[in-house]
């Protein structure tokens, strides 16, 4: 584990703190109380301090924010600016855990230097691996402000390390009123995100307030350290990482019976009014059996033990059935969590998180609809999007009045899929639980979890709609929290790597981005590959594709049909059919000259800048909220994907092609250059990472009007050098996801004509000028339609003396009237009215056609139908003499098949099968 000297700071001994061994648990732990035999860590400890504070005044969530804030300010740090809580700068996670993740992995390992240092934030979070516990427990938020200070302290420079920190964190409790022998620091081994080290856990009353880290190692397989069953070693940086629970904080200021009430009691208060609680039992009886709840799930891990079992134990321990406290404590359990929920989307949603079927938009959707279903529960009316707006109100966004409008218009948008949702939900899992019963099994969890990821049905409406139909779920108490688990970290793409041990490519693309030609010294030719010391070939990456050329080694010359990167050695593909004289003619060493396809690239540096442009202009037009969610170029036209709630309309994407144009039209310079990943953040905040999260302690910044991102991109030197940009279409990829497809410069051109020759093409099958066509088309749409409805009416009209004619023929079989003609140049329509008139009038009617191929309709009337008779049988025993196959209803089926010169017989087959099951039902 840990050296012995880990946890024995010079602090704990001269303040007369005593290390013990928890009688329950055998934990470490320091205190000032001689008594003390327990660690104060539950369940070795239960609350105390519901109805006990542990401070001298009760305090609200801004005073204790600021008040932290401050104190750590006086104390040499910082203050810096939360961060948003969906994690915009990892590859790795969607959403804010920690204060920690912040800085992690740049700033953590070492490579960038930090906002400051020390420093001290408030940062919001958001975990849902609790999620089904929010509202049951009395202590689970779905989101919570971490409160921090953080040190990043280097083997030349450390500012304060073990000793320092506690002292900080036993000083602000104290100030704050705390008793001295209340405060137990419990040593625990901490490991996360690739990192460890020591940390203790600070407790008060039971309930865990703060834990301050020492992160001084990193996961390695060879190890010196064991924590967890990973093996770590020591890190050359250590940091000081700690987590003060703001809300917390605020509960044991005011030792309500949970913490929900001691957050947020206005809101609590107003969603109690909208569901009109009403109980027969007391305010004071309520809060008594709530404060017992909290008491008791404080105690217990929600992962191992039931609801049922909880609720089981609550009532015995006050003294009511279980069910009586069910009764009692649900319909308010609801009510806290819907107080939560809409707290945690105000923030998902304020950050820019668009509800969707993938990432950080899951998530908030599991969120949305997870208190959709308690607002049902509640019998709550009002619209989702109120109560998220009246927690918003409660929250730090400056520009709150524009974004308020998009978040409303979300949300309302989320409560009518998931009414519609519902709707379909049911049907479906009825069919499903139908598989299931016949089989004796109950639905297995499983394929609740599909039903929800794959169709968006909640469990508890799988679970009404299985029981009408008799058939059991597998539906655990954590189910939300099971869902969320697998969906927290991002799947990073494994990608085939090549390790190439060569020194860097020197990139000068970069700096000579225009000029054609270079010259280049040979290191190494690979499977067809040729490494440069240095190259104007821009490799594949960013959405942009690899440049193509010439690489000449004298008078010969070979071309270069793809660039790659491999880490940092840019490989030069050389076509296949010249690959092996290139391997015998260059060799490493030869000097060679390269010569780039500019027409290609500018083309790419066209449709790069463009994408710039547009993702630019469609915030401009469709809000701040916009994120790019991928994008690609090539020669002709280009794409870029943005994250957007509804479909992009007409007018919106003319305005977002306008606005391009018009910055094209300014002649903007474009800015590009190298900025350590520190400054650019500072000066552009995380909109940089828009196409995402390049490594490297330097990053390069691309300034395109006002749009400003990190990208490896090749790009114009100006708007004006971009040419005409045309949009020409739009289409949604993904639930929240829009694709724009554009094309720049020339071609752009080539697009608009080709969209010209459509339109005069047009206008000379129509013999009018194009500015008529519109006009044009209407009418004759319109005169088509008066022209469908009178074939049909004429359709119908040839049936039916079709039919009249056809009757004469009937034949008697089985005791059953059959009509069995082929009716000349019919069409299927024509054949199926005439059979159905036919069997109106209780006849078998078997009709066919040659007209394209064997066509052949059977009807069946109520005679037959009553004797078993079904025409797709009739149809099946046909179609099959002609090759063919076809099937239908009972009373009416079509087929046909290639073998028209069979028809004649086919039919007589289908008069067969009327026969043999006329007989049939004889017999």
């Amino acid at each position: 584990m840990f050296p012995e000297d880990a946890y024995n700071l010079d602090f704990f001994k001269e303040e007369g703190f005593i290390r013990k061994t928890c009688e329950k648990c055998g934990g470490r732990f320091w205190t000032r109380d001689p008594a003390r035999t327990t660690c104060g860590d539950p369940p070795c400890d239960p609350y105390t301090f519901i109805g006990s504070p542990v401070f001298k005044r009760e305090i609200e969530l801004d005073e204790m924010r600021e008040h932290y804030l401050s104190f750590f300010e006086e104390k040499g740090h910082t203050r810096i600016k939360r961060y948003p809580v969906i994690a915009r700068w990892r590859d790795d996670i969607y959403l804010t855990i920690a204060s920690i993740a912040d800085f992690q992995p740049f700033i953590t390992s070492g490579l960038v230097p930090p906002p400051a240092n020390p420093l001290t934030v408030s940062q919001p979070c958001i975990r849902l691996d609790d999620l089904d516990s929010v509202g049951r427990s009395g202590r689970h938020l779905t989101t919570f402000e971490m409160m921090a200070h953080h040190v990043f302290n280097t083997p030349e420079r450390e500012i304060y390390w073990k000793e320092r920190t506690v002292a900080l964190c036993d000083e602000l409790l104290l100030g704050l009123g705390a008793d001295p022998l209340a405060v137990t620091y419990k040593e625990s081994p901490w490991a996360g995100g690739g990192n460890a080290g020591p940390s203790v856990e600070v407790m008060m009353g039971g309930l865990e307030l703060a834990t301050l880290v020492f992160m001084d190692m990193k996961l390695s397989p060879r190890g010196e350290y064991e924590i967890k069953g990973e093996r770590y070693s020591k890190m050359e940086n250590y940091i000081v990482d700690t987590g003060y629970g703001l809300e917390r904080f605020v509960w044991a200021s005011k030792g309500s019976p949970t913490i929900y009430d001691a957050i947020f009691p206005e809101v609590v208060a107003h969603i109690s009014e909208l569901a009109g609680l009403d109980s027969s039992v007391s305010d004071e009886e309520r809060a008594r059996i709530l404060a017992a709840n909290a008491r008791l799930a404080g105690m217990v891990d929600l992962e191992d033990a039931s609801l049922r079992e909880l609720r089981a134990r609550i009532a015995s321990d006050i003294g009511i059935s279980a069910e009586e406290l069910d009764e009692i404590i649900t319909p308010i359990e609801r009510i806290y969590a819907v107080s939560d929920h809409t707290r945690c989307l105000a923030y998902m949603l304020g950050d820019g998180i668009i509800p969707s079927n993938v990432k950080a938009g899951y998530l908030a959707r599991l969120v949305i609809r997870r208190t959709l279903r308690q607002m049902k529960d509640l019998s709550i009316e009002v619209p989702l999007s109120e109560l998220v707006s009246m927690q918003l109100s409660r929250l730090d966004y400056a520009d709150l009045a524009e974004r308020l409008g998009t978040i409303v218009e979300i949300l309302d948008q989320e409560e009518g899929r998931y009414a519609e949702t519902l709707d379909k939900g049911r049907r479906l899992v009825k069919r499903i639980a139908e598989g299931y019963g016949k089989r004796g099994e109950k639905i297995p969890l499983s394929e609740m979890i599909s039903l929800y990821d794959s169709h968006g049905i909640p469990p508890e409406i799988a679970k009404d709609a299985a029981s009408e139909a008799g058939v059991e779920v597998d539906l655990p108490d954590n189910f939300y929290s099971r869902v969320a688990s697998t969906h927290i970290k991002s799947e990073k793409e494994e990608r085939e790597g090549v390790t190439i041990d060569f020194p860097e490519t020197r990139r000068i693309f970069y700096e000579r981005p225009f000029e054609r030609k270079f010259s280049a010294r040979v290191l190494e030719v690979v499977d067809g590959n040729v490494i440069l010391d240095q190259t104007l070939f821009y490799p594949e990456g960013g959405g942009q594709p690899g440049d193509h050329g010439l690489i000449r080694k004298g008078s010969k010359a070979f071309r270069v049909v793809d660039v790659t990167s491999a880490g940092a050695v840019v490989l030069h593909r050389i076509a296949e059919e010249e690959s092996a004289e290139a391997a015998a003619e260059i060799v490493p060493g030869d000097s060679i000259e390269g010569e780039i396809d500019m027409t290609r690239r500018l083309a790419h540096a066209r449709h790069h800048t463009a994408a710039h442009i547009i993702h630019d202009s469609a915030k401009k037009v469709l809000g701040s909220h916009i994120w790019q969610a991928g994008a690609q170029k090539s020669e002709d036209r280009a794409r870029l994907d943005i994250s957007h709630h509804k479909r992009i309309s007409r007018e919106e994407l003319k305005e977002i092609e306008l606005l391009a144009n018009r910055t094209v039209m300014e002649n903007v310079p474009i800015s590009t250059g190298w900025l350590d990943r520190s400054e650019a953040e500072k000066r552009f905040g995380f909109e940089l990472y828009q196409g995402g999260v390049p490594p490297g302690k330097s990053i390069r910044v691309v300034q395109v009007g006002t749009d400003v991102e990190a990208c490896a991109g090749t790009h114009c030197a100006n708007t004006g050098m971009v040419g005409p940009i045309k949009v020409l279409r739009t289409e949604r990829v993904q639930d929240g996801v829009e694709r724009i497809e554009f094309a720049a410069g020339e071609a752009a051109v080539l697009r608009g004509q080709e969209r010209d020759d459509l339109l005069f093409g047009a206008s000379e099958i129509l013999s009018v000028p194009p500015e008529q066509l519109p006009k044009t088309a209407t009418r004759f749409f319109e005169e088509w339609k008066d022209l469908r409805k009178e074939t049909a009416r004429l359709k119908e009209d040839l049936a039916r003396a079709q039919m009249e004619g056809l009757t004469s023929k009937a034949v008697e079989v089985g005791g059953l009237k059959a009509i069995v003609e082929i009716v000349e140049n019919a069409d299927v329509e024509e054949l199926i009215k005439a059979a159905s008139m036919i069997s109106g009038k209780d006849y078998v009617a078997i009709l066919g056609s040659e007209k394209g191929g064997a066509k052949i309709v059977a009807a069946v009337g109520k005679t037959g139908l009553a004797k078993g008779l079904k025409a797709g049988e009739i149809v099946r025993a046909a179609t099959k003499v002609v090759g063919g196959g076809g099937g239908g209803k009972p009373e009416i089926a079509q087929g046909g098949g290639p073998r028209a010169e069979k028809l004649s017989e086919a039919l007589g087959a289908g008069l067969a099968r009327v026969r043999a099951s006329s007989n049939s039902s004889r017999a």
